[in-house]
């Protein structure tokens, strides 16, 4: 892939970009929860299929993910590039997905009680909390990868900010794949609407499965 001139706007600028993609994404999202974005009525049956859909989709993710890491350290930078990128388009992916499916107007409470909705509630907090720490750090890893070189990288903070990245990105994925599976394949659910309360909470930081 090439990389950008010396000169580049950028390439010299990584964390006003970072900035801005990330205002962007929160601000995506943030309309979808709160009716300002012009998205279509959707029915129940496709915001449920949209949900299995972000599942799979997150899941490929994960994958290319921890094909990545397994890319560099074994000094194979152009697959570990290529799988972190895939990984990437993979997450724009999902958040069009996403913002349909938020549109829709529907979602799903599971029926658990006790240990295992702690459990469940407990996970996806978690997973809530890394999804919005990890958005900058994932932007700022992968604007810093696309503007220098390999040789480049390594006088950049790059190797560090992926590490915190993967580290917030895979567990974030990892936990919502898992509450997925239990909101839609082992427990049951019923269906409940917009939380007025929960907007203000949650808007900028749900951005996998909590939905589903």
């Amino acid at each position: 892939m090439a990389v950008a001139d010396d000169q580049s706007w950028p390439k010299a600028h990584p964390r006003a970009v970072t900035t801005v993609l990330s205002i962007v994404g929160y601000a995506l999202v943030i309309g979808a929860f709160g009716g300002f974005l012009p998205l279509p009525d959707l029915s129940r049956e496709t915001v449920i299929f949209l949900g299995d859909a972000i599942a799979v989709v997150n899941t490929l993710a994960l994958t290319a993910i921890v094909a990545g890491v397994y890319f560099i350290r074994n000094g194979e930078i152009r697959k570990h590039r290529a799988a972190m990128l895939t990984a990437f388009t993979l997450i724009m992916v999902f958040l069009v997905l996403y913002l349909l499916k938020v549109g829709g107007g529907f979602e799903k409470a599971i029926t658990a009680e006790g240990a295992v909705w702690v459990a469940y509630i407990v996970m996806l907090a978690i997973h809530i909390l890394l999804s919005a720490l990890a958005v900058p750090v994932v932007l700022h890893a992968v604007v810093l990868g696309l503007t220098h070189s390999p040789e480049e990288l390594r006088n950049t903070l790059h190797a560090r900010v992926g590490r915190i990245a993967v580290a917030a990105w895979g567990l974030s994925l990892a936990l919502g794949i898992i509450t997925y599976l239990m909101l839609n394949h082992i427990y049951s659910w019923t269906p409940r609407g917009h939380s007025v309360g929960l907007l203000f909470l949650l808007a900028s930081t749900r951005p996998l499965f909590d939905r589903d």
